[in-house]
């Protein structure tokens, strides 16, 4: 359903540093210094907005990346947490709601994008 996401950033080689530890790989950077992230068809990516406004965090909007394991999504938090990451809402582990049983941990990149890292167990 989705070809990418991307979210602005004020300081790109401060997200570029910070994604490349969550990601733990190397994004590829354009000539108009877009960044982006491959994984299973999907893409992230970073930019300084083209309006030329600062870049801002959407209130109520979360990233969602899929993980197979609850202990990828706990070393994702953890990468992310050590790359100037601050963990927002409960701590990493499971939560049952509506969309059934999820291992989910979140985190605020340094530009305040909320970040959710989630496995889901089979049912």
């Amino acid at each position: 359903m989705f070809s990418h996401v991307m979210v602005g950033s004020n300081d790109t080689d401060r997200s570029k540093k910070f994604y490349d530890a969550l990601f733990e790989k190397q994004g590829g950077t354009d000539d108009k210094g877009r960044t982006a992230w491959r994984n299973k068809g999907s893409v992230f990516m970073i930019s300084k907005p083209i309006n030329g406004e600062p870049a801002c965090h959407a209130n109520g909007g979360t990233i969602g990346f899929n993980f197979d394991t609850p202990e990828e999504v706990d070393a994702w938090h953890r990468r992310g947490l050590e790359a100037g990451g601050t963990a927002c809402e409960d701590p990493p582990g499971y939560r049952e709601n509506a969309f059934g049983k999820l291992y989910l941990a979140y985190l605020r990149d340094p530009d305040g994008n909320k970040l959710c890292g989630l496995h889901r167990p089979q049912q």
